[in-house]
């Protein structure tokens, strides 16, 4: 077999879950792919939980993954009123495969974090359940992880030991992860958080390093870059930028939001506006 073979077969087997919004669907080249590991940065408030909250619906729609999905959630506390909102969103636009008694959160399962150690434990077992989805009625197709910055935030300190622990710690997990995704045609998608950048050289991360397709990242008039550094961007697989500004319109101000395409092996560069209504995260047509 030629090596352009193996692109073929493994392209014609990946599947996309949807993200549930024509626009941003075609902006992601189909939605967000399985066999391999997303990772949503921004800034608090900019929409990458509403994002990862709207996944867990849309990966139960025969054109998206028709499976279960399996939320791992850091941030505390859960945010329910925000679920019940897309979940009735989520039951009206889909009133035909809704019709019956079945339940859309029968196929949500959700498990609290509070450490990396938890989310590796997790992780661990969750393993031998995804070899056996019919005995365990585990049909896991989607995992989420809100968020990874989180669970570093207060177990290591700015030390060489506990920087090596920390870094080790990454690429365990990370590991697990791309193992589940790709033996199991699973869609992975992390969030995570910025910090302000005061590198004077160029880059989106630290010491001056460039990751990816923006050489500086702005949100709310700040220049920011995702934590947790370059040993973890070395450990997904595509990173997509949320970002917000204000911007003038005739005399009144208005919040512009844009998801940008960081780093990802099957898209180039490219930015997409997007609002939040009550009904959920959707795209703006140019």
């Amino acid at each position: 077999m030629r090596p352009e073979n193996l692109l073929v077969t493994h392209h014609q087997r990946r599947q996309y879950c949807s993200v549930g919004c024509p626009i941003l669907d075609s902006f992601l080249g189909g939605g967000i792919p399985t066999h391999s590991v997303t990772e949503l940065v921004s800034e608090s408030g900019c929409g990458k939980t509403q994002l990862s909250l709207q996944l867990l619906f849309t990966s139960q729609l025969p054109h998206g993954l028709n499976g279960s999905s399996l939320y791992l959630y850091s941030e505390f506390p859960f945010p329910h009123r925000r679920f019940h909102q897309l979940l009735h969103s989520f039951r009206s636009s889909h009133p035909v495969l809704f019709a019956s008694s079945r339940d859309p959160c029968d196929r949500i399962f959700t498990r609290d974090c509070h450490t990396a150690h938890d989310l590796l434990n997790v992780l661990l077992r969750l393993e031998s359940r995804l070899k056996n989805p019919k005995e365990t009625r585990l049909d896991i197709k989607l995992i989420v992880i809100d968020s990874i910055a989180a669970l570093f935030r207060s177990d290591f300190d700015n030390t060489p030991n506990d920087l090596k622990r920390r870094s080790s710690l990454f690429f365990k997990i990370s590991s697990l992860l791309k193992s589940h995704a790709h033996r199991f045609g699973i869609a992975v998608v992390l969030t995570n958080q910025v910090v302000d950048s005061f590198d004077s050289g160029e880059g989106s991360s630290s010491g001056g390093v460039r990751v990816g397709n923006l050489e500086f990242m702005y949100t709310s008039g700040r220049r920011v870059c995702p934590a947790l550094g370059l040993s973890w961007a070395n450990c997904v697989n595509s990173r997509l930028f949320l970002s917000r500004h204000e911007v003038m319109e005739g005399v009144e101000t208005r919040k512009r939001r844009e998801l940008h395409v960081v780093l990802a092996p099957h898209l180039p560069y490219s930015s997409c506006e997007f609002v939040i209504t009550k009904e959920g995260v959707f795209g703006v047509e140019r």
